[in-house]
């Protein structure tokens, strides 16, 4: 129990200096680890709230743009869509948390290159259903 406690003490250490609740994270100038997996969470989040409210907005775009062809009705595409966005997020985990991983080995800089390429390729994806379903 003894040495249990210990490791535990001397991995908070080694994580850096603790935070008061609430204390705030310049993100534009991060430099320990703790604050640039802080920041890429914060990134990755706004990334993740604007891809949803996006994909909301295109499903709810289907019914003005589907014709009366069973193969392109609502519902098909409707469901196209979701197909197609299960399948986009399991890429886009696989990228990030599987591959992307590979290139640091364990390193300190691992969790902000994940986040980040959740980041990134969230953002894409969000592009690309603006670009296919919101026509101002």
């Amino acid at each position: 129990m003894h040495r249990a406690l210990l490791a535990l003490l001397a991995a908070l250490l080694a994580s850096g200096p603790l935070r008061a609740e609430g204390e705030k994270i310049d993100c534009d100038n991060a430099m320990s680890t703790y604050e640039m997996n802080e920041c890429a969470g914060r990134d990755f989040a706004a990334a993740d709230e604007k891809l949803n409210a996006t994909y909301k907005k295109a499903l709810a775009a289907i019914p003005d743009m589907a014709v009366d062809d069973p193969k392109f009705d609502a519902k098909s595409w409707e469901e196209a869509l979701r197909v197609s966005q299960r399948a986009w997020v399991t890429f886009r985990d696989a990228e990030c948390e599987g591959h992307v991983p590979m290139f640091w080995t364990g390193g300190t800089g691992t969790t902000v290159a994940v986040t980040g390429c959740k980041t990134e390729l969230t953002k894409s994806r969000t592009k690309s259903l603006k670009e296919s379903y919101e026509h101002e």
